[in-house]
């Protein structure tokens, strides 16, 4: 009986702790010879932490790793590619200023008598992309071509290491249709019964085109391999998803005295770099979740909203009419607060106490005359305190010695004392735990009710689910629906969440 040959790579109880944090728990995964297999799985999954191990970035803290049958663990990138196991980030690691063939070849250049032989250069580059199919030239510089061309060039590098392994990270994140057939029809020329593809998209739609089996990961564990031909793209997605949904109580509709009593109106938000056409109302005393996958867009909307990015196209109403608001100061006087995601760089003064901190976008208006007075902060940091419950032993605390979640509320007062009736929540309960995240699910909840309106930007689907009224859900740049907290699950979410944007009206509601 005929021995069968190993696998190209498996992966067998691989696991890898960061402090607090357990990314990925009995970890498995099978490549097989002359093979694209999709890696599936949501926002924090743990696809990019086993990514970095396959590829000698991080260390395991335990598991087994085999390359043909024999155990290996790399311990850097160069040890990696070595071995034959080459990884293309979304986020490219080429230098704009050198030419395609110094960038395919950095560190391995030809030369004679310890002089760069550009000429040997620029035509083993020619041959390299001669014979993988790319149309580049090797004397063009980096960062005049296009970023379809750059990924081409990171592909080509890739190979020039003669790679049995190569793991492709979101690589058609910045392409067009045209874009993705080359690539497509590059990854089937370079398979063989020596070579395999490990291919990370939230694509739904490209899985069907070119992988043979799919592995879904869920919470740092894996969850299933499928035969992709043999599999809905909605099945998938259900074991992506497959945690249940908290049980508590979805929020109702909007009343109805307020429900047509529109706040904000956007129409056409666009960006030079990705934000398209994004339209939608907002409504008094509404939540309004923003859902998708990374790179969607979502932060880009709340940006460009306040000025933080420059739009190139956009028409704003707020309150019923027409703005512009050209930086966050702008924003701020129209009583829209802005509260980043990275809190700690672009929210808050950690080397600043809780007062300064709360009091710091309305110091004008507690300075009459040019002279800040400092009973009238005190007092006003106080309340603010109290009412949203900041666990601190004095308003004189310094900002960096409190927990995440008072921080976060801190940042919160900050606008609330501004009066902004409009707040963008990014990533609200990113980092801290889940007591704090209740207080500020309870919180949201209470500024909702008392007629504030919200957006609220979450990767965490059961978060959306929970606190929202309405869903507008994106990707690649556009709003590709809207649902009603009442009709949505975590199933539909994903479904608009990687789907093929499409052009959307201006605004929408459920």
């Amino acid at each position: 009986m005929t021995q069968q040959a190993p696998p190209l790579l498996s992966l067998h109880g691989v696991s890898k702790t960061f402090p607090g944090v357990r990314a990925l728990n009995n970890m498995g995964l099978e490549l097989r010879h002359g093979e694209v297999l999709a890696l599936v799985g949501e926002n924090g999954a743990g696809k990019s932490t086993l990514m970095k191990l396959l590829s000698g970035i991080y260390t395991p803290d335990g598991g087994t790793f085999e390359l043909n049958g024999t155990a290996f663990v790399p311990d850097s990138p160069k040890h990696a590619q070595e071995l034959g196991i080459s990884i293309i980030h979304q986020e490219f690691n080429l230098m704009p200023d050198l030419t395609v063939a110094q960038n395919i070849f950095i560190g391995r250049e030809p030369r004679r008598f310890g002089v760069l032989n550009e000429r040997a250069l620029n035509h083993q580059t020619q041959e390299l992309l001669d014979r993988i199919g790319l149309q580049l030239n090797p004397r063009q510089k980096v960062g005049q071509l296009t970023v379809a061309k750059q990924q081409m060039v990171e592909i080509a590098k890739a190979l020039s290491h003669d790679s049995k392994v190569i793991i492709m990270d979101e690589p058609t994140a910045a392409l067009n249709d045209a874009e993705v057939a080359a690539l497509h029809q590059i990854i089937r020329g370079f398979i063989s019964p020596d070579t395999g593809v490990i291919y990370i998209s939230h694509r739904m739609d490209e899985l069907k085109q070119i992988s043979q089996r799919i592995t879904v990961i869920r919470d740092g564990e894996y969850v299933d391999t499928v035969s992709t031909a043999e599999t809905t793209m909605k099945e998938v997605i259900s074991l992506m998803v497959g945690r249940q949904i908290s049980g508590e109580q979805r929020p109702t509709a909007v009343p109805a005295e307020v429900a047509n009593d529109v706040v904000l109106s956007v129409e056409g938000l666009s960006t030079r770099t990705l934000l398209r056409d994004v339209g939608f109302d907002l409504q008094r005393g509404e939540i309004l979740g923003f859902a998708g996958l990374m790179g969607a867009g979502r932060t880009e909307v709340a940006r460009a909203l306040v000025g933080a990015d420059r739009a190139t196209f956009a028409r704003l109403e707020v309150r019923g009419a027409d703005a512009v608001i050209p930086n966050p100061a702008a924003a701020a006087k129209l009583g829209i607060g802005y509260l980043s995601e990275d809190r700690k760089h672009l929210g808050l003064m950690l080397e600043r106490d809780v007062k300064e901190n709360i009091m710091l976008s309305s110091l004008a208006a507690n300075a009459p005359g040019g002279f800040i007075k400092d009973s009238a902060l005190r007092r006003t940091a106080e309340e603010y305190s109290r009412k949203l419950r900041i666990k601190t032993p004095s308003i004189h605390q310094l900002a960096r010695n409190l927990s995440g979640g008072n921080q976060q509320k801190i940042v919160i007062a900050k606008w609330l004392v501004k009066d902004c009736d409009i707040l963008i929540f990014d990533e609200p309960t990113r980092g801290i735990d889940v007591g704090a995240k209740e207080e500020i699910y309870r919180l949201l909840n209470e500024l909702a009710a008392g007629g504030k309106s919200i957006i609220m930007i979450s990767s965490e689907l059961p978060e959306i689910l929970r606190m929202s009224h309405r869903i507008a859900v994106m990707a690649e740049g556009r709003i590709t629906g809207f649902l009603s907290n009442a009709e949505a699950t975590q199933e539909q979410i994903m479904e608009l969440a990687t789907r093929r944007a499409i052009a959307t009206p201006g605004a929408m509601t459920a």
